[in-house]
């Protein structure tokens, strides 16, 4: 009964500790105000404006890369409103489309929509940084499960943007997206 005990108080403590990581010193612990003063400014109507190219990779729950892509995608903005077609392609040979609907408040705070994400999307502009929360629905293809997901968007010195991106169910982590996202060539340019 006693080591009952004991392994009932050391589940507890590693729970703790796990929760107490999470909470304060994670990638989920982020605020966008940890990027308030940075000298240069992170607005999507400029950097996630026209023609864009990204890359990346997706990494399963075992840390292993399950997945790799590169997009194509078109920004367009009347105001503080924006559409951003994008277009994946992945190494199995797939495609995904996704066309997200954009809205930039004067504080920054953004929302968004696309038919796979579930609800409403909410964000917030923060000096060189952009964070997203959304429930994004899989392809049925992939099982069809909501995941929760948080975003960050970094814009680097020479402008390129770095997104990292957690996917949980259940407040696990089943995967994990980093991207980066730069103006298309030229040529790309001319030809859209």
């Amino acid at each position: 009964m006693e080591d009952l005990i004991f392994v009932l108080i050391g589940a507890v403590v590693i729970f703790a500790l796990g929760w107490t990581r999470s909470r304060y010193a994670d990638f989920l612990a982020q605020s966008p105000a940890d990027y308030a003063g940075a000298d240069t400014l992170f607005d999507v109507r400029t950097h996630l404006n026209g023609p864009i190219i990204c890359e990346g990779v997706i990494y399963g729950p075992m840390g292993r890369v399950s997945s790799r892509f590169v997009g194509e995608f078109q920004c367009h903005w009347d105001g503080d409103s924006g559409t951003m077609d994008e277009v994946f392609h992945y190494d199995d040979g797939t495609q995904q489309d996704r066309c997200w609907h954009l809205t930039v408040e004067p504080d920054g705070a953004i929302t968004a929509t696309a038919d796979d994400v579930v609800g409403t999307a909410t964000g917030q502009q923060s000096g060189s940084s952009v964070q997203l929360k959304y429930r994004f629905q899989l392809p049925k293809s992939s099982g069809g499960h909501v995941l929760d997901t948080v975003d960050w968007m970094y814009l680097a010195p020479n402008g390129t943007i770095v997104n990292r991106s957690q996917f949980r169910k259940y407040g696990i982590k089943v995967a994990e997206l980093v991207a980066t996202m730069r103006p298309a060539p030229q040529e790309l340019k001319e030809a859209a």
